[in-house]
């Protein structure tokens, strides 16, 4: 298992297929958990699930920018994403890697496209998360969000529990909208938790201390033996559904969606779409190596 998923992690990160598989369109089983290539087919999916209760957090996705033009190109794309989730009124909001707006270009660069981002957003009430990266992009991460908190209450970010640090980061963000995970990149045992009990146990933790706050928060996962285990404490404590909501990714136990949805609960689907898929569609294969069945199929059908 682990070195299946160091193996998908290596693949997302390889510059050559990614700029490949922009010309393959959604192919070997992406489309099942892409929702399409532009606005139109991403809105489609939106309005879907709209109409199942479950709101959406819509990332155009994007990888390998290292350009000031593809950093603009990428905002561009984001502002009219934005554009478009206000003209069609859907239950949606944005998820942003900095990456993808210049983070590893230049800071100042990247801070600029994100109050443009930020504003627009604000202008038209929705909500902008900031994705969380590899550890190395953690902390100008953080440090960029904090410029954003000055002008801007639309803005949050993600947290990963398998970091040793993330308990920290939690009080430090405690009055900000988050997204709790368990963690997508492959870290070192030097500051990230190895083993999945104990990444397990931190999460429940994690979770468990953020809702007995007062912001909202977002637990993402797919792990019904987390969902139940929150569910019980929110009973326990009596935390009102409105503090938190559980979110899935797209193409991923849709059922299980639209049950929690119909539950009563705060339900949001994570929806990437758009040309750059490739290291998005790697990392699911890398979480979940059994997802390889979804490409096997998809050929096997084609």
């Amino acid at each position: 298992m682990g070195l299946t998923r160091d193996f998908f992690i290596s693949l997302s990160k390889n510059q050559l297929l990614n700029n490949g598989a922009k010309k393959w369109g959604l192919k070997l089983g992406a489309s099942k958990v892409v929702a399409g290539t532009d606005i139109d087919s991403m809105m489609r999916s939106v309005k879907e699930l709209n109409s199942n209760g479950i709101s959406a957090t819509i990332d155009n996705l994007g990888e390998f920018v290292y350009s000031r033009e593809e950093a603009l190109l990428a905002k561009a794309n984001i502002l009219e994403t934005l554009e478009a989730i206000q003209m069609h009124a859907v239950n949606a909001h944005m998820s942003i890697k900095l990456t993808q707006v210049g983070l590893d270009v230049d800071y100042k660069f990247c801070l600029e496209n994100m109050k443009e981002i930020a504003a627009l957003a604000a202008n038209y009430d929705i909500f902008i998360n900031i994705d969380m990266e590899d550890y190395g992009h953690l902390q100008e991460t953080l440090r960029l969000l904090q410029e954003l908190l000055k002008d801007y209450d639309n803005v949050g970010t993600v947290i990963q529990s398998y970091l040793y640090r993330s308990e920290k980061d939690l009080e430090s963000l405690q009055n900000v909208r988050l997204r709790l995970v368990k963690g997508a990149y492959k870290e070192s045992a030097e500051v990230s938790l190895q083993g999945k009990q104990e990444i397990d146990e931190n999460y429940l933790n994690l979770i468990k201390n953020r809702l007995l706050g007062s912001a909202f928060t977002s637990i993402a996962t797919h792990d019904h033996n987390i969902i139940n285990e929150v569910k019980k404490f929110v009973v326990q404590n009596n935390i009102p559904y409105s503090r938190f909501e559980f979110q899935m990714l797209y193409g991923f136990r849709s059922e299980m969606q639209k049950d929690l949805a119909k539950e009563g609960y705060n339900f949001t689907t994570y929806v990437p779409f758009g040309q750059d898929w490739y290291g998005y569609y790697m990392r699911r294969l890398a979480e979940r190596p059994q997802n390889i069945n979804l490409v096997l199929k998809s050929m096997v059908s084609k």
